[in-house]
């Protein structure tokens, strides 16, 4: 089967179980490297989400909101009988003894001289929220199986929900009747998404960060049963357990496994079912009938399990397809699982739940509500995407990053809560990365929410009011300084928040988000000056690119806006009303020391007065008076502004462009020194530096960061000398290539009519990730020597600010 109208031509794909010879690996020891056997993940956002890989096998259980599990579950598997013949539709047979008597599908081969693919076995593709398994030379009937959950812009239900469809489309090409059938086995893994360390201990890991451990109660299944569900339309089992808590606790709910009932009558369709079968045995209970004639024995147990037990369950559908007919078979997979549990005690109810109720009993419906409605899911998926897919102007590539990029939204340890009067859609949140697992961190997001504010702009704005919340708030407890412990230098001992600053992120999924900020302590992010102007520049972003109507949101954030703006003022010590950098890593390249007035964050400062001044003259007529508190600090904003702008200049350009910073004496280009310019032009506000000097300054950029580093090959790095040698070698941020600061650069690059070298760049870095075993979980940085560290990460998610500026 050659031809699939049904699949965009500009999927990420790889031949079904062919590994790579040599993926990125991690750069540290102690982060997190799953290896290169990641997919599209399956769920809606805040939802739990899990993975399948290219390869076949349900790997990834992002179930427990803000933790991280890989590790495949054979038991939970599609199966194919034709003809006599029967495959598990996974590449990657157990490890251990279970499940001995299956067999698993033949994976794509490499041809004798290692130049490509040998013998295929299928194709997987992927399009977010959409995927596809296409099958090939194994069997006689040509099978697709497309599988997605409802994800589209500007949705704000269906795109909560627990639920993954799996659309199988069987076609006989043959001159001949062809019998198949489908089967889907599932384990019971209900209870199992909960951290059993009630309190863990924080500890300071090898790289300064702080970590704790999460030790979920995998494999504990005594107590779960299964049990059959049927309605006149739809087939299935609900997986559940024996429970004595009062209430709904993390880890409790059910999952579901379904099927439809009717086809056209002229279509021998057969089900069958086994509710109960031994995850841990060799399989034989299922495979035995379902290898011999792709039937189950139809065997109902409700038995729970015991200490020592693993249950499965499986259903099947067989059919007889006469030849050149087509049928498609329709099976889904519902979880509900309610509560996101924090530390213990600090319980929320997910999204989904204003939708389908808090008890946790509620999968099989959600797997009915798919069934009725996933031909409608679909079309306003490919409505939403279409009108990007179809332009040409834009590379296949590039639509292909553009969408799956978007990956993070569901697995990026998503959280989404249910709504509230404060709160109408609900709180928001995603982690900076697995490694540094802590939510929505502000410097990161200053380029990588540009897809949450472009699709989910309401979201997006839920965020930025909590960091409004939490700048007055004040933390007193302290901490000591990882940086300081990764130089084996005496760390000072840091209060966690102060009061006015803004905190650097809205918390980790062990205490309190939202409520419990400033969870990071690599660095004292009190002391930093780019996180008050970030939040300055995203809420009037937020607000201009949302409509320019929702004055509701400016005056929310506008005393926190005072705040902020009053507490980065006092790094000013020398009155010219620029905050200098103190030396110490104080800003998002927090390894990075920079001294006294520097590009970037006096660039960001710059920015963010013009931003707060035309929030100051938009609020000011809202309310009707000439002369207002608002006002006047607007005009204190105006003074700050008129006197720094000249600083800036006489300070840091060079005639060709602008200094690391003012005291170092360093002569490092460096790629982001001028996101406080790119921020002002994206906002219509005026040039903080003249145009001449920014595309000077943009020019040398491109020419040195990636031309001459490593001969753009990797994408920019982020500081290299003008020939694009190291200033040091031993250098760890400069020398790094930063995938979602290469993507706000590649659009700071269109926005100065640069779209040649902006899609040059951004090839590079994309195919570094994709070609290389990065698809989701896009990492935070890779090194030419082919490592990354900090997998699926929140700044990717820059590429939808380079197709803003491509509307």
């Amino acid at each position: 089967m050659t031809n699939h109208p049904q699949i965009p031509p500009c999927t990420w794909k790889r031949p079904i179980g062919l590994g790579w010879d040599k993926p990125y690996t991690v750069r540290y020891p102690s982060n997190i490297d799953d290896g290169p056997w990641h997919g599209m993940p399956l769920g809606g956002f805040g939802a739990g989400c899990i993975g399948r890989s290219s390869r076949g096998d349900f790997n990834l259980w992002h179930i427990d909101g803000g933790e991280h599990t890989f590790k495949t579950v054979p038991a939970c598997q599609f199966s194919i009988f034709e003809s006599g013949q029967a495959y598990a539709l996974s590449t990657q047979p157990p490890e251990d003894d279970t499940l001995q008597s299956w067999q698993w599908y033949p994976p794509s081969s490499v041809d004798q001289e290692g130049l490509g693919v040998g013998v295929k076995s299928g194709t997987y593709h992927a399009l977010y929220p959409r995927s596809w398994f296409v099958y090939e030379n194994v069997f006689k009937t040509q099978l697709t199986c497309e599988q997605f959950s409802p994800i589209w812009a500007d949705n704000y239900q269906e795109t909560s929900y627990p639920v993954a469809v799996f659309l199988w489309k069987a076609h006989n090409p043959t001159n001949a009747p062809i019998t198949i059938s489908i089967m889907l086995t599932w384990e019971n893994m209900v209870g199992w998404f909960t951290n059993t360390l009630k309190s863990p201990e924080v500890q300071v890991r090898d790289d300064g960060s702080p970590v704790y451990e999460y030790q979920p109660a995998w494999g504990k299944s005594q107590g779960n049963y299964n049990c059959l569900a049927e309605d006149d339309q739809y087939f299935g089992c609900v997986f559940g357990q024996v429970s004595d808590h009062q209430t709904v606790q993390e880890g409790d709910g059910t999952w579901c496994i379904a099927t439809a009932k009717n086809y056209p009558k002229n279509n021998q369709v057969e089900i069958f079912y086994h509710s109960r079968f031994n995850c841990l045995g060799n399989g034989a209970d299922i495979w035995q009938s379902f290898s011999e004639n792709g039937s189950l024995p139809n065997y109902i147990d409700e038995t729970p399990a015991d200490e020592n037990s693993r249950l499965g369950a499986a259903i099947a559908v067989r059919l007889t397809l006469q030849p050149g007919e087509t049928l498609e078979v329709p099976f889904v997979l519902s979880w509900d699982f309610p509560v996101t549990e924090f530390a213990a005690g600090v319980n929320y109810f997910r999204r989904y739940t204003d939708f389908f109720g808090c008890n946790g009993e509620n999968a099989w419906q959600i797997a009915t509500t798919a069934f009725k409605s996933y031909h409608n899911w679909r079309s306003l998926i490919q409505n939403w995407q279409n009108p990007i897919l179809e332009r040409p102007d834009l590379p296949n590539w590039f639509k292909m990053a553009l969408f799956n990029e978007l990956y993070d939204l569901t697995s990026g340890g998503t959280l989404w809560n249910a709504a509230s009067d404060i709160d109408p859609v609900g709180q928001f949140a995603v982690l900076e990365c697995l490694d540094y697992r802590w939510y929505e961190s502000l410097d990161v997001r200053l380029y990588g929410s540009f897809g949450l504010l472009m699709l989910f702009p309401e979201l997006e704005k839920s965020v930025i009011r909590a960091f409004a919340r939490a700048i007055p708030q004040s933390d007193d407890t302290t901490r000591i300084i990882g940086y300081y412990l990764t130089i084996k230098s005496q760390s000072p001992l840091a209060v966690r928040k102060v009061a006015g600053a803004t905190p650097h992120d809205l918390g980790a999924p062990n205490e309190h988000v939202w409520e419990k900020t400033n969870y990071t302590s690599y660095q004292d992010c009190n002391l930093w000056k780019d996180l008050g102007c970030d939040f300055v520049l995203q809420v009037y972003r937020d607000f201009l690119l949302t409509g320019a109507n929702d004055l509701d949101f400016l005056a929310d954030c506008w005393d926190a806006i005072v705040q902020t703006l009053d507490y980065v003022k006092k790094f000013d010590l020398d009155g010219d009303s620029i905050p200098e950098n103190s030396g110490a890593p104080d800003q998002t390249f927090d390894d990075w020391r920079l001294n006294g007035v520097s590009a970037y964050c006096g660039g960001l400062w710059l920015a963010a007065l013009e931003a707060a001044i035309a929030i100051s003259r938009i609020l000011t007529n809202h309310r009707g008076t000439e002369v207002t508190e608002v006002e006047v600090q607007g005009s204190i904003y105006q003074g700050w502004l008129n006197q720094s702008k000249s600083v800036y200049q006489e300070k840091l350009w060079n005639g060709k462009y602008y200094r690391l910073d003012s005291e170092s004496g360093s002569d490092v280009v460096m790629a982001d020194q001028l996101c406080g310019q790119f921020y002002a032009r994206l906002l219509s506000l005026p040039d903080i530096v003249p145009s001449d000097r920014a595309l000077s300054a943009l020019k040398t950029v491109y020419d040195s960061c990636f031309l001459k580093f490593q001969n753009g090959k990797f994408g920019a790095a982020n500081g290299v000398l003008p020939n694009g040698l190291p200033e040091n070698p031993h250098s760890t941020h400069p020398l790094e290539v930063w995938t979602g600061i290469n993507f706000g650069l590649a659009a700071f690059l269109v926005q100065m009519d640069m779209k040649n070298e902006a899609m040059r760049l951004t090839e590079a870095v994309v195919r570094q990730i994709y070609d290389n075993g990065l698809q989701f979980r896009t990492p935070e940085a890779i090194t030419a020597n082919a490592t990354f560290r900090a997998s699926t990460y929140l700044r990717a998610m820059a590429i939808w600010g380079i197709y803003l500026l491509m509307c």
